[in-house]
């Protein structure tokens, strides 16, 4: 069941060589393209289709002021969707939002998991990150990154979006993202339990290196809070026993918590496949 994206170096210079029996390629979301396969058991979500006639639901561009001035432009960017139904809905902010708006196509995939009734209707606010520089930063279980939600994105979601009032429905929203996005989403969600109350974790860097991230204290030491969460984690990616590591911690703790493993890496055509069974574990009819 592996995707696999990978590329031919040569050991001396480091040059790319290319596999020239594979026409398959993809863009790492860096500065290369690698090649890429799926083995038999493999396959890519059906669910990133473009619906004939485009989406169902509402999609708008928006900029909104960089407050951890961690840009040199002083603005980012934001994506809001509003699904196509009437009624108050809960949003999921997703961290690395432009990631995984291009490469993990995560608006087409919520907007045909509402129309085939798998999730609940819920809005997206898809959030650009600071960049290369920035953004271990910014993800890096940050306060003023959590400030900079509470301030500035919900407010500007509040306006544009109809969702539900939080402190009518404490811990309705949710939150998600991968790799140092991931490790911010479940720090945010210990941090702010009142708003966001689920949080699916891609790849989570809880541990650099050596060194455990902070969220492993809060769960450690902490009162367990009532939230759900979803991790998982590719066999074939090199945060995966940090994400073992982590959904044991929580399930000791009596967090509830799933954790699921699958045939891929640390790549966004992975973290696309994976995230249609945490949305509808979290979100589901």
């Amino acid at each position: 069941d592996t995707y696999l994206e990978y590329d031919f170096l040569d050991s001396a210079s480091g040059e790319r060589l290319g596999d020239p029996f594979n026409p398959n390629r993809i863009f790492n979301g860096i500065e290369h393209y690698n090649h890429y396969f799926y083995m038999p058991g493999a396959r890519p979500t059906p669910y990133t289709r473009v619906p004939q006639g485009g989406l169902r639901g509402k999609l708008t561009r928006h900029t909104i002021a960089d407050t951890m001035r961690l840009t040199t432009t002083k603005q980012r960017r934001i994506y809001l969707y509003q699904p196509p139904v009437t009624a108050a809905v809960p949003l999921l902010i997703v961290y690395d939002g432009l990631d995984y708006f291009r490469r993990g196509r995560l608006v087409q995939i919520v907007d045909n998991l509402i129309a085939e009734e798998r999730i609940q209707p819920l809005a997206l606010a898809l959030l650009q990150n600071a960049g290369q520089q920035g953004r271990m930063v910014e993800y890096g279980c940050s306060e003023p990154t959590v400030v900079y939600l509470l301030q500035l994105v919900l407010p500007l979601a509040g306006t544009e979006l109809n969702l539900l009032d939080p402190q009518q429905r404490p811990g309705a929203f949710g939150i998600m993202g991968a790799s140092m996005g991931g490790l911010m989403a479940l720090f945010t969600t210990l941090r702010a339990p009142h708003i966001f109350g689920k949080a699916l974790c891609q790849a989570g860097a809880y541990e650099l290196g050596v060194h455990e991230a902070v969220v492993t204290d809060m769960v450690r030491h902490f009162p367990r809070l009532d939230v759900r969460l979803w991790l998982d984690c590719g066999r074939m990616d090199f945060l995966r026993e940090a994400s073992r590591n982590m959904s044991g911690l929580l399930a000791q703790h009596g967090y509830d918590v799933t954790y699921r493993e699958n045939g891929g890496a640390h790549n966004y055509t992975t973290w696309r496949n994976a995230c249609v069974d945490g949305l509808i574990e979290l979100f589901g009819t």
